[in-house]
């Protein structure tokens, strides 16, 4: 039987201190300005110019990208509404968009050591790495689901240079920035940016090899995760790949978090407790998915892969 990823009772009780902190509106609104805070004077103090980086992309004719890749008759689902990483309209704006790429250096600095920029790149490599040594077959066909503003759909275009790749995301503010980006950084990559619900896609029945899903499922209620998972599968051809990498509930930095660092954890990430109490791998399996593996691939997080 594949292991829970239920938290143990200590980290329980911890969460529910901080809901019961963060159901106080002053106290979660001061929460999510310091957590923004933090993040901001932490990528600056490690040569990260935020504030120069998010100006200069303000500052471009963002509108025009953003008409290529919106899809206006696309319905939002009402869990992707809420606010999310301490921005009202959570992922639907261009602050939210103009920051996202900062943003993921000053959270990832500190996973292996103290505030070093690339540890992002290497946590995207450690997932890489995974991908290209669990599945012997280079997929010709990727799907980048959940792709924000093209960083994991960009080296997943690396990782496999033969490949067509897709990204898709419910913000068309995050697709317009990859757009821009693709023009800006990589204008040899010939990628589709599509505006759509990972749970609804509108993709033919085995259209891909790999459904690559990268720091998305902790931000995503329960019952969206296992819609994604079946879309997952009917999308995917037969031998494909499932591969889901996140935080690992199981990880003894979450348990062991302090009780301030938690709230402020929590505070931008409004579906976290479901996410750290979904059994993932008992949802995979139940979709029909087999020879699952799951590693570690920092100390904080875990890699999922599943074949069709």
């Amino acid at each position: 039987m594949p292991a829970t990823t239920t938290p143990n009772p200590a980290p329980r009780l911890a969460s529910r201190l901080v809901n019961g902190v963060l159901a106080i509106k002053p106290l979660a609104k001061l929460a999510k300005h310091q957590a923004r805070k933090m993040m901001i004077e932490r990528a600056e103090s490690m040569g990260v110019a935020w504030r120069n980086i998010v100006a200069t992309l303000r500052s471009q004719d963002l509108e025009s990208d953003l008409a290529q890749v919106e899809n206006p008759n696309l319905k939002y689902p009402e869990y992707y509404l809420r606010p999310f990483h301490a921005y009202d309209r959570g992922n639907l704006g261009w602050e939210a968009a103009t920051e996202v790429e900062v943003a993921a250096y000053a959270v990832h600095s500190r996973i292996w050591k103290k505030d070093d920029p690339k540890g992002d790149a290497q946590l995207r490599q450690s997932y890489h790495d995974i991908l290209t040594t669990q599945i012997s077959t280079s997929p010709k066909d990727i799907l980048d689901v959940g792709c924000s503003v093209g960083m994991s759909t960009f080296a997943l275009q690396a990782t496999y240079p033969q490949a067509k790749i897709t990204g898709l995301d419910l913000s068309p503010n995050f697709l317009a920035i990859a757009n821009y980006n693709t023009r800006q950084r990589h204008p040899d990559y010939a990628i589709d940016w599509v505006h759509a619900a990972a749970e609804s896609t509108g993709f033919a029945d085995a259209s891909f090899d790999l459904v690559s899903i990268f720091l998305v499922y902790h931000e995503l209620p329960q019952t969206a995760a296992i819609e994604i998972i079946k879309e997952a599968k009917r999308i995917l051809r037969p031998q494909g790949h499932l591969a889901i990498m996140d935080m690992n509930p199981q990880s003894e930095i979450y348990a062991k978090m302090p009780p301030y660092i938690l709230t402020l954890l929590k505070s931008t990430e409004p579906y976290l407790d479901e996410y750290f109490a979904l059994d993932l791998q008992q949802a995979i399996e139940t979709a029909g998915f087999k020879h699952q593996t799951l590693t570690s691939n920092s100390p904080r997080h875990r890699t999922l892969i599943a074949q069709v």
